[in-house]
């Protein structure tokens, strides 16, 4: 397996039926709300430091947790906050979708990207140095997108389990062993 390294998790959930975010942002410290400029509530944590965004449908959308068990605890503070400022009709135990994992890995090897875009086939890969230095490559399988750099270093973004982006890790790994694309291994 390989090893990456979470830097994000999105992940949703709903707390309420209705939430009243003008009277949150009165009672919660650290929450903004500013509907003329988005219609959702931020409410920043800071252990796990995250960012919930409150919506008065009761949704929540959870961003910046560093694994699938702070985004539980997160969400946990923010349901404890809520109702510790006395806001009722709360959720105790709300079902908690992850929506995106965004994670890091390191090849520990130099690429030539324009090998690397021609050996894994133009139909999957996009890259055009002049806009963006790095490789963005679609993996069907699992369903994820990876940014790839010269330097070995891989952006995955759109997996739904840490397991998913390892796994794009490997394959793209092996892939790239296979085509004598590793430069330095």
């Amino acid at each position: 397996m390989a090893e990456i390294k979470i830097e994000n998790v999105v992940a949703s959930t709903s707390i309420a039926d209705e939430l009243d975010l003008n009277a949150i942002v009165l009672a919660v410290p650290n929450s903004e709300y500013e509907p003329e400029q988005f219609p959702g509530l931020v409410l920043r944590m800071k252990d796990p430091k995250t960012a919930a965004l409150l919506f008065r449908s009761g949704k929540v959308v959870c961003t910046g947790a560093k694994s699938i068990d702070f985004v539980g605890v997160a969400i946990d503070n923010v349901r404890k906050t809520l109702e510790a400022a006395g806001f009722g009709g709360i959720y105790v135990d709300p079902k908690i979708v992850v929506q995106n994992i965004v994670a890091t890995s390191d090849l520990k090897a130099e690429l030539n990207l324009n090998a690397v875009a021609i050996g894994l086939g133009l139909d999957r890969v996009e890259y055009e140095p002049e806009q963006f230095p790095g490789l963005v490559y679609r993996l069907s399988d699992p369903k994820v997108v990876v940014l790839i750099f010269g330097s070995g270093k891989l952006v995955c973004t759109g997996a739904r389990k840490p397991e998913d982006a390892s796994r794009a890790v490997d394959k793209i790994a092996a892939e790239l062993g296979s085509l004598g694309l590793l430069i330095g291994k």
